[in-house]
């Protein structure tokens, strides 16, 4: 039976260009979003860029020009990246577009009719020097759980997040000086207030998620939910919609994942669907959130919470597929140590092939993946080259010379059909449950067996001695290629379109073994990758 497939992206920030961890996270996403699109699903993939909070004003104010400029220029940045790598989001926005906004403004003053927002009097950091109320990136101290240097409203070190008044040796990160607790006052969401319904919710979900969601929420939801301020002293943002907040906007954490919704109504805007239909929830919709650990309680406690604060019938995040982190030199990636790799750089120098490839191959789905660009030119070499791209073009350009690309028509091996269509189950299984590593390991052993069966057959003794086992051999190589072309099409797009532009096989539509009947004149046969050379 035809599902319904919700796919929603983390929002990278808006104050610099996205990096290999970025992309490690988010790339699993699209997997998932190709594999049931070939399924014959209905899918929605949907993301965008985060352009507000306290980030992109710091970016702003070390460049020396507008918090606009920045969001645009990063934006279209992220668009340009994500299209070079092939991703292929339905709707892919920024939260200083206007629909995002109004959607956001219209479900913040539903909260606040139907009393789950409320004006709280509260003390927060002020700064005399600067003269203003510190946004939670602007303040620094020291981790209040496990004492390392921490700033804004969660510790990098421990993952911990906290109100950032409760950090220790608190200062201002503008200016350095020492700050004071003045009064204020906020809306402020009542997320205590859904702390059992969240509970149920996490009881009945956790199987769906990965280990590290379940030990992060685990800690949210044992320390107790406190209500959070929804509102903050800023001047880029979201306007509040209502008199008496002019100088307040949206806080970030509030407006950003509710761009999941924002993003995904443009994207059913576009493909005709009736989105608040698409979305209600039901057994026939799947809904995956992608993205890294420290986005975990934003996806399973925060985002959960809005939603039932709506009291729409909306599906709850089902599957939360959230990546450990990628280092560098066996250390977590700096801007100021030198030690991180944009993915603009990447694709300056690799296919988006070997990019996709390498990083599923080694996605950090457990535990953290150390990168370097040695690795990735190794697997390029070994399986694209050496083991796919080895299998494809010994099999084609041996047909080419011996027969002018006219295949000879044979019988496909039991055995490897009955393999191949197994595949079909498992590769699809692990995908759908977000296992993208093994899927990619059950490609790798599709790969080995194949020129296994290529080098045992012997087909260039076979020409001569026996042209019907030659032949036979043939039309199964020629049977794995093309299923091949359909199992690995949602990893390495480009080289398996390249691959039935060869084969002369129809638009990709569908996850199902594919045949080859009768005799087949084959295409111009081009090298589907190149070996990278090194010094």
């Amino acid at each position: 039976m035809s599902k319904k497939v919700f796919i929603g992206g983390a929002w990278p920030y808006a104050n610099y260009n996205i990096h290999i961890g970025h992309l490690a996270a988010l790339l699993p996403a699209d997997v998932i979003a190709r594999y049931y699109r070939q399924h014959g699903d209905q899918v929605i993939y949907a993301s965008g860029t985060d352009c507000h909070g306290t980030p992109i004003t710091q970016r702003a104010l070390k460049e020396q020009v507008e918090p606009s400029e920045i969001a645009e220029k990063y934006h279209n940045s992220d668009v340009n990246d994500f299209h070079d790598l092939n991703f292929t989001y339905d709707s892919y926005g920024a939260t200083y577009m206007d629909w995002h906004q109004k959607e956001v403004q219209d479900i913040f003053k539903n909260l606040y009719d139907n009393g789950f927002l409320y004006d709280k009097q509260v003390n927060q950091v002020y700064c005399e020097h600067c003269n203003k109320f510190l946004a939670d990136r602007e303040i620094g101290g020291t981790c209040p759980v496990c004492g390392a240097d921490a700033k804004g409203d969660q510790c990098d070190a421990c993952l911990t997040s906290f109100d950032p008044q409760e950090l220790n040796k608190k200062h201002c990160l503008i200016c350095g000086g020492a700050i004071t607790m003045e009064p204020n006052h906020e809306l402020v969401f009542s997320l205590s207030q859904f702390q059992n319904q969240l509970q149920s919710y996490f009881e009945e979900n956790q199987g769906y998620w990965r280990t590290n969601a379940v030990k992060e929420t685990t800690k949210y939801l044992d320390q107790g939910l406190p209500d959070r301020d929804a509102t903050r002293n800023l001047n880029w943002g979201i306007p509040i919609p209502f008199e008496g907040y002019e100088e307040k906007r949206i806080y970030v954490w509030f407006e950003a994942v509710l761009g999941y919704l924002t993003s995904g109504r443009q994207a059913a805007q576009n493909l005709g669907i009736d989105f608040d239909e698409f979305l209600r929830n039901s057994p026939d919709l799947e809904t995956y959130y992608v993205h890294g650990k420290d986005n975990i309680p934003f996806h399973t406690v925060i985002f959960p919470g809005l939603l039932l604060a709506m009291g729409k019938d909306i599906q709850l995040p089902k599957r939360i597929i959230s990546s450990e982190y990628v280092t560098m030199n066996e250390e977590k990636m700096s801007k100021s140590k030198g030690n991180l790799i944009t993915v603009r750089e990447l694709i300056q120098s690799f296919s988006s092939d070997s990019i996709r490839f390498f990083f599923l191959m080694n996605n950090p789905e457990k535990k953290d993946m150390n990168f370097n660009t040695e690795d990735l030119i190794n697997t390029h070499n070994k399986i694209l080259v050496g083991g796919f791209g080895n299998f494809v073009n010994r099999n084609l350009s041996f047909l080419k010379k011996k027969f002018d690309g006219v295949v000879p028509e044979g019988k496909i091996d039991p055995s490897i059909q009955e393999l191949t269509e197994r595949l079909y189950d498992t590769i699809g299984g692990k995908i759908e449950s977000g296992d993208i590593r093994s899927a990619v390991e059950e490609m790798i052993h599709y790969i080995q067996t194949a020129n296994k069966y290529y080098d045992n057959g012997k087909p260039w003794i076979l020409v001569k001695e026996d042209p019907s086992a030659f032949a036979d051999i043939t039309a199964t190589c020629l049977y794995i290629m093309a299923n091949m072309s359909t199992l690995f099409a949602p990893v390495i797009p480009d080289g398996c379109l390249g691959l039935r532009e060869i084969l002369k096989l129809p638009e990709l539509e569908s996850w199902e073994p594919v045949a080859i009947n009768g005799t087949l004149t084959l295409g111009e046969c081009p090298v589907l990758y190149e070996r990278i050379l090194t010094n």
